[in-house]
């Protein structure tokens, strides 16, 4: 099992900056694609971004250039660096990985982080 912990939300100005951070944990063989969703009040679960074991990227429209996933495999973290965050950026953010359990298995399965609030005034 996997436990995915996020951590750095809070509240700021539009125009401003946050840094978001999730720790994998648990027992597992490999994580593949790390990423980012979120979820605003009547809204549905979002892509906000993605990067995979070898680094690939991928990044939703509405980022625009203001937002840089990164990750550190040998600590098992995945950031996001959210600048000129607006209103419309407020959502709680989940960390998402897939991994795999066992060397001798192809199954990769998905966890989720219990969200971390992220609020931009205007």
């Amino acid at each position: 099992q996997v436990q995915l912990v996020e951590s750095g939300g809070g509240l700021v100005q539009g125009g401003g900056s946050l840094r978001l951070s999730c720790e994998a944990s648990g027992t597992f063989f490999t994580l593949n694609t790390m990423g980012w969703y979120r979820q605003a009040p009547g809204k549905q679960r979002e892509l906000v971004a993605t990067i995979t074991s070898d680094g690939s990227i991928k990044y939703a429209d509405f980022v625009e250039g203001r937002f840089t996933i990164s990750r550190d495999s040998a600590k098992n973290m995945v950031y996001l660096q959210m600048d000129s965050l607006k209103p419309e950026d407020t959502a709680v953010y989940y960390c998402n990985t897939g991994a795999r359990r066992h060397g001798w298995s192809a199954i990769v399965y998905s966890y989720w982080g219990q969200g971390t609030q992220v609020t931009v005034s205007s």
